[in-house]
């Protein structure tokens, strides 16, 4: 998998009591340029209304469900059966989340959770579609209980063997480790230890960013030091090149008179940084060339949910026109339209079909393009052609790399045009959009036709 350049994407719980049919779900998703999105669970009525959007989704095993998984590769079988493999390829499932915190919310069950894993994945590799479709388990900060400073961090103790065979499983599939990390928590049960501008990924003056003592690595924000206190935790299990996504983060924008910090005002600074700062492609002090995929949470308010006040109001759209509650890019920037000197890299024509394919391979493998679309059965796959496909990953790699020095030549095989080379491309005079946005088929532009 190259899938290198970063992107955000959305939770959709579904307490909530007037939740938007399926396809109206959709069509917010389309209209705000969200192209990742993560479900709680493997609804029909939402994998079907995805089909043919080129949204790529997690879909999630929901608690209740693992015991049994976990018990018998039969039951496992049936459920990729029913839920993936029915769906796929119209529906562009690409990762399976095995519960959700279930070490530290149900460790009854954590048993049997990495068998559960291993079932689902010899039941996707029966099927074929091991490659397109990896399989995980969100775990919540709370299992590392001093992840500050990031260097010293480890994970709890009690809990060594279980994390060990899940960094195991993640390692021999190729597959990430899914952490839920929330520096509104951080901050606010910090008891002022740090600065709101740090837990809102606000910049702080160089005097006063936050230096871990260790390796005098600064940190901009506690989402970085929560992710790297995660990845140090991985290594001092003895586990290297599992990179991490982020599946659920986000801010409150309405709490109780004992939640000051759940306002507005910080949860549109928070989650406008947050996007910024992941679609910047770069990793935490310690990784700095994995980027950090996430999830944020979440699409709708859940008013169902129980507890504080803030449990109810981390949504970033409202139910009943699906507009935003508060101002909000996905792409990082206001601008979307408008950029007459996009530039693309395309396949020549009349270009050596050798050197194009040794192009093609090069980009998809040593030059890191996420090449992922181009496969049988994913989005971009036709037009089945080595120039179309060449055209992709150059692209590809000349959108994430331009900026550092990458070029469009590939030996003499490509060419840089302003033309878009997506067939609706010249219609739409779309700005090129880095990083999880690549204009080289349509069914990639279907989120933007919306707008």
């Amino acid at each position: 998998m190259y899938d290198v350049g970063a992107f955000v994407g959305v939770n959709i719980g579904t307490d909530v009591t007037d939740l938007p049919s399926a396809s109206n779900i959709v069509a917010t998703l389309k209209s705000h340029q969200i192209a990742h999105v993560r479900l709680y669970d493997a609804n029909a009525h939402m994998l079907q209304a995805l089909s043919n959007t080129g949204i790529e989704v997690l879909v999630g095993v929901i608690d209740e469900e693992i015991l049994r998984i976990g018990e018998s590769p039969s039951v496992a079988a049936s459920w990729i059966s029913k839920n993936v493999a029915a769906y796929m390829p119209h529906t562009n499932i690409t990762t399976i989340a095995v519960g959700s915190e279930v070490i530290t919310t149900i460790p009854n069950v954590a048993r049997v959770l990495v068998p559960a894993m291993n079932h689902l994945h010899s039941a996707l590799v029966a099927s074929n579609l091991h490659f397109r479709v990896k399989v995980s388990t969100p775990q919540s900060m709370d299992l590392i209980p001093k992840p500050f400073p990031p260097s010293t961090a480890t994970f709890n103790s009690s809990w060594n063997s279980t994390i060990h065979q899940i960094l195991q499983f993640l390692k021999n599939t190729n597959s990430s480790y899914m952490l839920n990390a929330y520096p509104y928590y951080g901050y606010t049960k910090g008891d002022g230890i740090f600065p709101i501008e740090y837990a809102l990924l606000r910049s702080l003056p160089s005097a006063k960013k936050i230096v871990d003592p260790n390796t005098l690595f600064r940190y901009d924000s506690m989402f970085d030091a929560m992710v790297d206190a995660t990845y140090y935790s991985i290594q001092a299990l003895n586990f290297n090149d599992i990179p991490i996504v982020v599946t659920e983060t986000g801010w409150p924008r309405l709490g109780g008179s004992n939640e000051p910090d759940a306002n507005l005002e910080n949860a549109e600074t928070y989650n406008n940084n947050l996007i910024r700062r992941v679609l910047n492609d770069s990793g935490p002090p310690s990784q700095p060339k994995i980027a950090i995929n996430t999830y944020i949470y979440e699409l709708f308010d859940e008013d169902k949910r129980i507890g504080p006040i803030s449990e109810r109001h981390w949504g970033l759209f409202y139910t009943s026109n699906g507009s935003s509650v508060y101002p909000l890019s996905f792409s990082g920037s206001n601008q979307i339209f408008g950029n007459s000197s996009a530039s693309f890299c395309v396949a020549k024509d009349g270009a050596d079909t050798d050197k194009m394919e040794a192009g093609l391979d090069w980009a998809c493998g040593q030059g890191r393009a996420n090449c992922a679309s181009i496969q049988a059965g994913r989005p971009c796959y036709f037009p089945n052609d080595v120039k179309s496909h060449a055209s992709y990953a150059y692209n590809d790699y000349y959108q994430k790399m331009h900026s550092v020095g990458g070029t469009c030549d590939f030996d003499d095989t490509a060419i840089i045009t302003t033309e878009d080379p997506s067939p609706v491309g010249a219609a739409l005079k779309l700005q090129v959009l880095s990083l999880h946005y690549v204009f080289s088929c349509t069914s990639l532009l279907l989120p933007l036709m919306l707008l």
